[in-house]
């Protein structure tokens, strides 16, 4: 008796109701094209802040799943740096984010370049530039070795030895344009990688890479305005156990498609929040256009804009933008008195500023 969809005779041939799928397909459609239409009345400059934003929680988020915290600040630099940003008010990346930042966005910039072991070896030791995991030595940059644990929770994953010739079909198959919708083909490329489990470690990670790059093929544009690994974070529970019925199920994957169209529909219905945050940095820029600052106050309220509870202390205020307290204390006042900053009740040390009109 099989255990796992790989044990079957005619694996990797999945099969699914296409009629069953229709309606949560077109439902992806409708939502990636709404998007797409009401981000194309942006100009480049907040398109481009947008993806910045959009990947940021994609990465942090990722991480998350993965049981890591990265700092924010870093992720930003990571990517700003990459794609041409400010990075004003930011903190340079560590190899780990800045290998992150880099697996992202080669996955939905270069969405159009085949993907081949050579590639996916690179994300992968980007992910584990020290060559561990936590405090565990892993293989890096190679696919999974018999030494490597090939148990996932309630699943096993294929042996180490079969792993090439996994790999292989599932390559082709993907760099083939077969005339399967690519929302489809998205589903099909999640489920196929994160069971074949070729890496020691972060399969999770590039299999939503893998993920966003098909997505990325399906929307025709490097830009991305929606993080599925935000939305995964919400439905991980539903994510964990939907995925181990179908790897323990036979090749017939039509509920886990039906899963993943709904998925992805309500990742791009979260769309809406972050965007309004965008628009909302876009909106003080426009309001305080004829406004000087100075090149600190710039620095702080850069990074006030990040988020709409972001708050700091006149001592974060001057790390932030590498100068005294005396300094920082004096930019701030200044801000204060022109009502662009308030202060908080707190009062002493834990006294903290935020901005008048915040993100929503």
């Amino acid at each position: 008796m099989t255990k796992y969809i790989y044990d079957k005779e005619d694996w990797p041939k999945f099969r699914w109701d296409a009629r069953a799928l229709s309606e949560g397909l077109a439902a992806v459609h409708h939502g990636q094209d709404r998007l797409l239409n009401r981000m194309s009345k942006f100009g480049p400059d907040l398109r481009a802040e947008a993806t910045l934003q959009s990947l940021t929680t994609e990465i942090l988020t990722s991480s998350e799943l993965a049981g890591e915290a990265p700092d924010p600040a870093q992720i930003r630099f990571g990517l700003a740096r990459r794609l041409g940003r400010d990075l004003a008010g930011l903190a340079p990346a560590g190899p780990e984010s800045d290998g992150a930042a880099g697996m992202m966005l080669d996955a939905t910039q270069n969405y159009q370049s085949p993907l081949t072991d050579e590639r996916l070896f690179a994300w992968h030791a980007a992910l584990f530039p020290s060559g561990t995991s936590g405090s565990r030595k892993i293989t890096v940059g190679a696919w999974r070795r018999p030494s490597d644990p090939a148990q996932v929770a309630r699943y096993e994953a294929p042996r180490a030895l079969r792993l090439s010739r996994e790999m292989r079909p599932f390559l082709a198959w993907f760099n083939t344009y077969d005339g399967i919708d690519l929302i489809l083909k998205a589903g099909i490329a999640h489920l196929w990688f994160a069971t074949i489990h070729p890496f020691a470690d972060g399969n999770g990670r590039i299999a939503r890479a893998i993920t966003g790059m098909t997505l990325a093929r399906a929307e025709k544009t490097p830009h991305r305005f929606y993080s599925l690994s935000a939305q995964m974070l919400r439905e991980r529970e539903d994510y964990d156990g939907v995925l181990e019925r179908t790897q323990k199920g036979d090749l017939d994957i039509t509920l886990w498609l039906n899963w993943f169209h709904a998925f992805v529909s309500r990742a791009l219905d979260g769309a809406d929040a972050p965007l309004a945050g965008v628009l909302a940095k876009a909106r003080f820029w426009d309001k305080h256009r004829q406004t000087s600052f100075n090149d600190r106050q710039r620095e702080g309220l850069l990074r006030l804009l990040d988020g709409p509870d972001a708050k700091l202390t006149s001592s974060q205020w001057a790390s932030i933008a590498h100068c005294s307290q005396d300094t920082a204390t004096r930019d701030i006042e200044d801000l204060l008195q022109r009502a662009i900053l308030k202060k908080s009740p707190a009062g002493g040390r834990s006294t903290s500023y935020s901005l008048v009109d915040a993100p929503a």
